[in-house]
């Protein structure tokens, strides 16, 4: 069973998203990262990616789903996917449903559940590690990164204007597709306004019964 993760931005899916992954041992498909992966690739795909990337386009659906399913054919058979950052609109929900669908792929989505406030509200106060891009949240009281040690910075876009202006298309876009979901009975929903080691507790809880 594969996952489609959701959250409003600072509901901390990406933070989750890894803990799950290394629970459950799957495979993990974030859209940030792949695409700049294929980016550096030698490869047609690569290149493509590569130019569209360079040029400061947003890369069209069609070549995010060749990306989707290029990453698929190279999952090894029998291991799940969680799939972080897509969809992220209607459109492209429904391309990502026909592709699983092609490959025979049964999925669940869960969503991190928080209020724009909180949102807001830790969005402003969070920090990345300025070397290997770790978010860390508003209480975490060290100015460097427990991983490498880097330094704790605060992203540029991480202000009141732009964090609403990314609320907002969350709200607009990607809400419908989490709707549709749950119309489905598709949808799990956890309390994401909890700490990361509650919300983790509450995911295994939901999830254990699916994977274990």
């Amino acid at each position: 069973m594969d996952l489609i993760l959701f959250g409003i931005q600072g509901s901390g899916k990406g933070t989750q998203g890894k803990i799950l992954k290394d629970r459950y041992d799957t495979a993990y498909f974030e859209t940030g990262a792949e695409l700049r992966r294929l980016s550096k690739e030698d490869s047609k795909l690569g290149k493509k990616v590569k130019e569209i990337i360079e040029a400061g386009h947003l890369v069209p659906n069609e070549i995010v789903m060749e990306i989707v399913e290029n990453f698929l054919k190279n999952v090894p058979k029998g291991k799940n996917v969680i799939f972080d950052g897509i969809p992220r609109k209607m459109e492209q929900a429904q391309s990502l449903d026909a592709l699983l669908e092609k490959h025979g792929r049964e999925y669940k989505a869960v969503i991190l559940d928080l209020s724009e406030q909180v949102a807001l509200n830790r969005l402003t106060l969070r920090r990345i590690c300025s070397k290997c891009k770790t978010v860390y949240p508003a209480d975490y009281e060290n100015d460097m990164c427990e991983r490498c040690r880097g330094e704790l910075i605060t992203r540029s876009d991480d202000n009141p204007e732009s964090i609403k202006t990314r609320i907002k298309a969350y709200f607009d876009e990607t809400m419908p597709v989490i709707n549709m979901y749950l119309e489905q009975g598709k949808l799990l929903r956890i309390n994401g306004e909890q700490s990361i080691e509650a919300v983790s507790k509450e995911l295994f809880e939901t999830l254990d019964p699916i994977y274990k």
